[in-house]
């Protein structure tokens, strides 16, 4: 069971906003997750992997700060599915943000921002497509 939490999600959420900005201004860039990845290997050792390395290590970096203040406690954190289908689920996650070019913080977040109606299609795509997975996986399964 999940909790409802609109303030701490607000926030959240807009600390996405707020970094997503940051680095379209700072550096011109789309903080896209998924490209941030794929490049960061692609680039490893040049001056344009620095900032994706250090996108990446605060990715996880904001989780524990977080942890550590005592705010969340991992503990109380659920893997219904099992560690495998989980990591299983994320690397069909990854090659779909492939095939689609881009994942949910990249369209979702950033491209929305931008009105792109690529980014619309394309998270209209992935929703739809997530929801239709839950209900296979909950009623059908």
């Amino acid at each position: 069971m999940t909790e409802f939490a609109p303030w701490t999600s607000l926030a959240g959420g807009a600390l996405i906003g707020l970094a997503a900005t940051i680095l379209m201004y700072g550096l011109g860039r789309i903080a896209g997750v998924c490209g941030v990845i794929v490049n960061a290997l692609a680039l490893a050792g040049q001056d344009g992997a620095r900032w994706r390395i250090a996108f990446l290590i605060g990715l996880p970096l904001g989780a524990l700060l977080v942890v550590a203040s005592g705010w969340k406690d991992l503990r109380l954190m659920q893997f219904p599915a099992g560690y495998v289908m989980t990591a299983v689920a994320g690397l069909l996650v990854g090659a779909g943000a492939t095939l689609g070019s881009g994942c949910t913080s990249g369209h979702g977040v950033c491209g929305l921002a931008r009105l792109s109606k690529r980014s619309l299609a394309a998270t209209a795509t992935f929703m739809a497509t997530g929801a239709a997975t839950v209900f296979v996986v909950r009623h059908i399964f």
